[in-house]
């Protein structure tokens, strides 16, 4: 099988590769020789990683900084991206004497009756200055910890 075929997208077809086959495709996508004893499986659903990375241009820099901070064994540098507001919740947050409620909706989050895209767009005016919204509403810890 030549690799053009895989190269455009053809990804079911690793499955049909030979062994042989799949090392070579190993060699010119990783430049490196196979592990010595990884199975067929191992090395298709590696190859076809390596594919679609190539195809989808891979991981943003903001997620290989993530990655090589973790490698390291450091704490995370940025927020996590796995927060997920449902429709909803309810926030409360006392800003200069005044306590302000938001809720989550499908269309976005509603504050004094107005509908806004995001959490830092009711920040932004419940304080009249930019803000991050999860920050403002205690949902994220700066760096040094405090909330």
């Amino acid at each position: 099988m030549s690799s053009d075929k895989l190269r455009d997208g053809d990804l079911q077809s690793l499955e049909s590769l030979t062994r042989h086959e799949l090392h070579e495709q190993w060699r010119r996508l990783f430049k490196c020789a196979p592990p010595r004893h990884a199975s067929p499986r191992f090395l298709c659903l590696a190859i076809a990683y390596a594919l679609q990375e190539q195809t989808n241009r891979g991981l943003t820099a903001s997620a290989r900084r993530e990655l090589r901070t973790i490698a390291k064994g450091e704490p995370s540098s940025e927020p996590s991206r796995q927060l997920q507001t449902k429709a909803g919740t309810r926030f409360l947050r006392e800003w200069h004497g005044d306590t302000h409620e938001v809720f989550a909706t499908d269309n976005g989050f509603v504050w004094k009756g107005k509908t806004f895209r995001s959490l830092s767009a009711v920040a932004c005016a419940i304080t009249g200055a930019k803000w991050n919204g999860h920050r403002f509403f205690g949902l994220v810890k700066s760096k040094k910890g405090a909330p």
